[in-house]
């Protein structure tokens, strides 16, 4: 998504000019625009005029309208977005108040004004035009003296990085320069990766050779990493994949996905932060149902006690038409992370989230058991009829 411009003031009110690029922007555009929202976009109008003699004529002109949303309409498969509603600005072609549909395309610019700008749907703005929220794949191909740091979507691939160093030959009876030459070179890549892979999002990096150099540097940032103590890469260790590459430059990546192992390890860790976090819900409710809780009641509950670990929310429950609604499920995601728990937004177009939209959409994992909210009912029943 290309942020044309972006005009929110510290209340909250504001506009946002963004323009789709891709099939995933239209998704993000999807969930941003909700019914009340104002919407400014070019359309084609047909135009209808009558002579002095009595004749009728009708032309197509294109035009530029504001509408205040009253529905939206998603089609997946021609990827548009069909937005209907009232003419709101003077237009010499459509009375104010008229009713016309605008249809927000890829490549085709929009203007956004909402009453109030949400941390949920600034953070939308963020994750869409900043890739590097968006891109859950990253890889590091390398060779002696030479690797790319690259971030990967499911539509581009992005060089963040390039470490070019001269290694020294190794010599006859003197290796050192070779291997002091080598760990220079190590060093500035685990920097660069720790600069340039945020692993609060990736979920898998590839790191591609040719023969054993990305074994090498793999056993040479786990010791540093072991020595300085350094937690994100321990973490996130087995996030690491090592795999073959014929180059330390970017075409090598073609072969590396070439590899139907690899694509197989790449899919399944789309959303396996998301799969994990309700395996665990489900595991939680079979062994210690009083620290798994879903319902939007239930979990408000466990929120106001400061004890949820770990929200699971649908992306879907953000695009209720209840104004009042999406404002509770905003407050509650922010309530969570103030508390220190962590929050995971599920895509309604994933499987998880799927899942998840079956047990009303919200779920937590709580830090301690509350048997008292078990003996609560709990209105998510109703809650889940609103949003549908």
């Amino acid at each position: 998504m290309k942020l044309v411009s972006k005009n929110v003031d510290k209340d909250g009110a504001g506009n946002v000019s963004l323009i789709p690029e891709n099939p995933e922007d239209m998704w993000h555009a999807y969930n941003l625009i909700s019914e009340g929202d104002c919407v400014s976009c070019s359309t084609i109008r047909k135009v209808q005029t009558e002579s002095s003699t009595g004749s009728s004529n009708s032309y197509r002109v294109r035009t530029t309208l504001t509408i205040s949303v009253e529905n939206i309409d998603f089609d997946t498969q021609a990827c548009v977005l069909r937005l209907k509603g009232r003419n709101i600005e003077e237009n010499k072609y459509v009375k104010m108040g008229a009713y016309h549909t605008l249809d927000v395309e890829q490549n085709r610019k929009f203007i956004l004004v909402k009453p109030k700008w949400d941390t949920i749907a600034l953070e939308r703005v963020d994750m869409a035009c900043d890739v590097s929220q968006s891109a859950d794949v990253a890889a590091v191909v390398m060779q002696e003296g030479i690797a790319h740091i690259c971030l990967i979507t499911s539509n581009m691939t992005i060089v963040r990085a390039k470490i070019d160093q001269i290694i020294p030959r190794k010599r006859k009876g003197n290796v050192s320069q070779h291997e002091k030459g080598l760990s220079r070179f190590y060093e500035s890549l685990m920097q660069g990766i720790l600069r340039h892979i945020n692993f609060d999002v990736v979920k898998c990096v590839l790191i591609a050779s040719p023969g054993f150099v990305k074994d090498q540097f793999m056993t040479y940032m786990i010791q540093q990493a072991v020595q300085s103590d350094n937690k994100i890469i321990l973490e996130n260790r087995s996030k690491f994949m090592l795999v073959h590459a014929s180059s330390g430059f970017k075409h090598s990546l073609r072969e590396v996905f070439a590899d139907p192992v690899v694509v197989s390890r790449i899919s399944d860790t789309k959303a396996a932060g998301e799969v994990r976090a309700l395996e665990a819900f489900y595991a939680m409710l079979q062994s210690d149902p009083a620290r798994a809780f879903y319902g939007k009641r239930h979990v408000e509950k466990a929120n106001e006690a400061q004890a949820v670990e770990t929200l699971l929310i649908s992306d879907k429950l953000f695009r209720c038409q209840d104004v009042a609604l999406r404002k509770e499920y905003v407050s509650l995601v922010e309530g969570v992370r103030d508390s220190g728990g962590e929050v995971k937004i599920f895509s309604s177009m994933h499987v998880s989230g799927e899942q998840l939209d079956q047990l009303t959409g919200v779920a937590a994992l709580l830090r301690f058991p509350m048997p008292e909210l078990e003996d609560e009912s709990d209105g998510s029943q109703s809650d889940s009829e609103q949003e549908d």
